[in-house]
């Protein structure tokens, strides 16, 4: 199993995610820094892809052989999941030679609650 550190903002065992909604008021310092860094890691179309098809996949898991054809090399295709990776936004496994990554349920919870409305407003 890996062992990379999560953003706090993505911890997987975090109730409520640190950052309100952007419509609630305006971020913190620091809360603008985890959030930039979450959107950065999506903000390229072969990550945004590999992470759909993670997000997406039968049974909240998917092996890199499944999900390696985004019409990028295979070093390529690591580079990126390895940066969603350090963003917080996948963790992964190890099974023989095959690695199997997941999005935690958190890091949709918090980017959901990111962009939805704030109550009351």
């Amino acid at each position: 199993m890996s062992h990379v550190n999560a953003l706090p903002l993505l911890e997987p065992d975090a109730p409520v995610p640190c950052c309100p909604p952007l419509s609630e008021r305006p971020l913190t310092a620091d809360e603008a820094e985890r959030t930039a860094a979450m959107f950065k890691a999506l903000a390229d179309p072969v990550r945004l892809r590999l992470f759909s098809a993670v997000a997406s996949h039968e049974g909240g898991e998917a092996c890199v052989c499944d999900i390696s054809d985004v019409g990028v090399s295979q070093p390529t295709v690591s580079h990126h999941l390895k940066k969603l990776k350090e963003a917080g936004l996948l963790s992964s496994e190890r099974r023989g030679t095959w690695v199997y990554y997941r999005v935690e349920p958190s890091v949709l919870t918090t980017m959901a609650r990111l962009l939805s409305r704030a109550a009351g407003a």
